[in-house]
């Protein structure tokens, strides 16, 4: 499958997403498409070593395998990269390939957005989180103490390629983290993906063990993700939808010195998000249980750890990066496939919702 996402915003862009089984003849394409231009394959050194074997390559002076850990996603991680890079001979003419999961897609893509004020690159995002969001949108960035993902901008890819087979040696822990992903995705405007993932009995392990389905999967995140950010690129209004989870998710792995893992993060926040929105009067009344029914089918927490009290994640949130001057916007779900943007909620009914889904079992 092939999509084509339009930007409109400065001169106009188009960012080419694939999806299908198209790896390994990804070096001849590219070294076609970027003729004349040296590649720089920026691997997960994890990836690497699972997938590494054959590939075929420009050399061994243009692959550098990284640590991309949670814990790696800061600005001396992205000094080190640079200077790797600056060592190897990288220069204007460059193109980086990030080959790995979320964080190799943001530390790479923010890297090409700053190295020699800004070089091409392109995501071959090797997670099912990042197959169906990280990869798509052009969002990058690092961690500060401070708060995820303080430091970064926004650098479009000039291709995304996906191939599911590389899912195929992900832990089911690791895919779990992309499932929470595709229900927010559904919730935010994909009826029928909500109804798949709610008919799909298999679950978490058996959609592992399907690639029609992972593909169907991966492809309608990717549809929906692509319409959203060819409406508003940089986050001035529609494209906020896709913060659904990510205001109380952010919030939690803040609160835990990112010791939870995000997927799990966003699923906690998705219950949270349901539960405001009725105590509001704007979610249907059944959706909260629909939602934590399907979070437990896909392997996803429903409650908050107790250690995370209300308080602590309600001083999280004032610096969350998504805050507008003194405006904090909440992404509610109204049902499976509507939200809607809700500015300022009352904390203090925010801290009590979050105190019953801390109960929640």
């Amino acid at each position: 499958m092939k999509l084509e996402m339009r930007l409109a915003g400065g001169l106009p862009r188009v960012v080419e997403i694939f999806v299908g089984e198209s790896v390994r003849g990804l070096p001849a394409l590219l070294t076609d498409r970027f003729h004349g231009r040296s590649l720089y394959w920026i691997w997960d050194e994890t990836v690497w070593s699972l997938w590494g074997s054959g590939w075929d390559e420009a050399g061994e002076d243009r692959r550098v395998a990284f640590d991309f850990s949670e814990g790696g996603k800061r600005l001396s991680g992205v000094e080190a990269l640079a200077r790797e890079l600056a060592r190897r001979g990288a220069d204007r003419r460059s193109v980086l390939v990030a080959v790995g999961g979320g964080v190799a897609g943001d530390v790479t893509g923010f890297l090409a957005s700053i190295y020699m004020r800004g070089i091409p690159h392109v995501q071959v995002p090797t997670t099912l989180l990042a197959q169906v969001d990280s990869s798509v949108g052009g969002k990058t960035g690092v961690n500060l103490p401070e708060g995820k993902n303080l430091v970064g901008a926004f650098h479009q890819p000039e291709l995304v390629f996906m191939d599911p087979r590389f899912l195929e040696t992900l832990p089911l822990r690791e895919l779990r983290q992309g499932m929470a992903e595709v229900v927010k995705t559904a919730l935010v405007g994909d009826e029928k993906l909500w109804a798949f993932l709610e008919s799909f009995e298999a679950g978490l392990k058996g959609v592992g063990g399907d690639p029609e389905a992972l593909a169907y999967v991966i492809s309608s995140c990717c549809r929906l993700k692509a319409s959203v950010v060819e409406a508003d690129e940089r986050e001035g209004g529609r494209r906020r939808v896709l913060n659904l989870g990510h205001t109380v998710g952010h919030a939690v792995e803040r609160s835990s010195g990112y010791t939870v893992p995000h997927g799990d993060a966003v699923a906690m926040g998705l219950v949270a998000a349901a539960r405001l929105g009725v105590a509001l009067g704007e979610t249907s009344p059944d959706l909260p249980g629909r939602l934590e029914a399907l979070c437990r089918r896909w392997g996803l927490p429903v409650a908050i750890p107790s250690r995370y009290s209300p308080e602590a994640l309600v001083d999280a949130l004032k610096t969350d990066k998504k805050r507008l001057g003194r405006t904090l916007h909440f992404i509610l779900p109204v049902r499976p496939g509507q939200v809607l943007d809700y500015p300022d909620p009352d904390l203090d009914r925010l801290k009590q919702v979050l105190r019953k889904v801390g109960e929640a079992s």
